[in-house]
C-alpha cells in the first residue's frame, strides 16, 4: 500500500514540504557548477560529497520502494538525477588525476557497494525484514554524513568568519531536518525521523554559530587564511547540502 494519501492530509502535507525543501536543499551547488563550465575546471571542489549524496539517495530509493512510500520516492529520484548531471559535469571538466579517481569511486560505491547491499538484501534477507534492515542502514549512514559540517562550524570558530557558511543554506537544512522529522514522526518511520534529530540539532548549531560570528571583523592573518581555503571549505560547504538532502534529504 503506498503512504500518501489523502485520507493523511497533515502526514502528506509534511512530506511535500520535506521534498520541496530538500529540493531547494540539493540545488545549493548549481553556482559551483556553473563556475566550473564558464571557467572550464574544476580547480581545488571535490567529488566525493556528490558521490556519497547519490549513493545515499539511491539507497532511501530502495527503502521507498520496499515501504511504498511515494514521497521517499519522489525526492530521492529527483536527487540521484541532480547528482548525475553534478558528477557528469565534474568528470567533463576534471583533470585526470581526479577523473580517474572520481569514476573509481563511483564504481566502487555507487555499483559496487550498492549492487552488493541489494544483491544481500534480495538472496540472503527475508521479506519481512528486507525494510527494517536497509531503514537501519538508510539512518546510520544518514547520522554519520551529519558529522560532515561540523568541520564547517570548526573553520567558522577558528576564522571567526562564516563566508563559507551561508546563513540561507543552514536555514534551509534546519527547515528539512524538522520537515522530514515530522514526516517520519507522523509515519511512525524510526528510520526517517531519527536521522533528522540529528539534523535538527546540528542546524540549530550553525544558525547560533552564524549569528554570533555574523558581524565579527576578521584580523587580516584570517582573511588570508579564509582565502586560501576558499575551495576545500567552500566544496566541504555545498557536500553537506547534498548528503543532507537526500537523507535529509531526508
Amino acid at each position: 500500500m503506498w503512504v500518501i494519501t489523502i485520507e493523511n492530509p497533515l502526514l502528506t502535507s509534511a512530506g511535500l514540504l520535506g521534498n520541496f525543501l530538500s529540493a531547494m536543499v540539493v540545488l545549493a551547488p548549481m553556482p559551483t557548477f556553473y563556475r566550473i563550465i564558464k571557467k572550464k575546471s574544476t580547480e581545488s571542489f571535490q567529488s566525493m560529497p556528490y558521490v556519497v549524496g547519490l549513493f545515499s539517495a539511491t539507497m532511501w530509493v530502495y527503502y521507498g520502494l520496499l515501504t511504498s512510500d511515494v514521497l521517499l520516492l519522489t525526492i530521492n529520484i529527483a536527487v540521484c538525477f541532480i547528482q548525475v548531471i553534478y558528477l557528469f559535469i565534474f568528470l567533463l571538466y576534471a583533470p585526470t588525476k581526479p577523473r580517474i579517481y572520481t569514476t573509481k569511486l563511483i564504481v566502487l560505491i555507487n555499483v559496487g557497494v550498492f549492487g552488493c547491499l541489494i544483491l544481500i538484501s534480495n538472496l540472503f534477507i527475508k521479506e519481512s525484514k528486507r525494510a527494517r534492515i536497509t531503514g537501519g542502514i538508510c539512518a546510520s549512514f544518514a547520522v554519520s554524513v551529519f558529522g560532515a559540517p561540523l568541520s564547517i562550524i570548526r573553520h567558522v570558530i577558528r576564522t571567526k568568519s562564516v563566508e563559507f557558511m551561508p546563513f540561507s543554506l543552514s536555514f534551509f537544512l534546519t527547515l528539512s531536518a524538522i520537515a522530514w522529522l515530522s514526516y517520519g514522526v507522523l509515519l511512525g518511520d524510526p528510520f526517517v525521523a531519527v536521522p533528522n534529530v540529528f539534523g535538527f540539532l546540528l542546524g540549530i548549531t550553525q544558525i547560533i554559530v552564524y549569528l554570533i560570528y555574523m558581524n565579527h571583523k576578521q584580523d587580516d592573518s584570517n582573511a588570508k587564511i579564509g582565502s586560501q581555503e576558499l575551495p576545500e571549505k567552500k566544496s566541504n560547504s555545498e557536500g553537506e547540502a547534498c548528503e543532507r538532502a537526500q537523507m535529509a534529504e531526508v
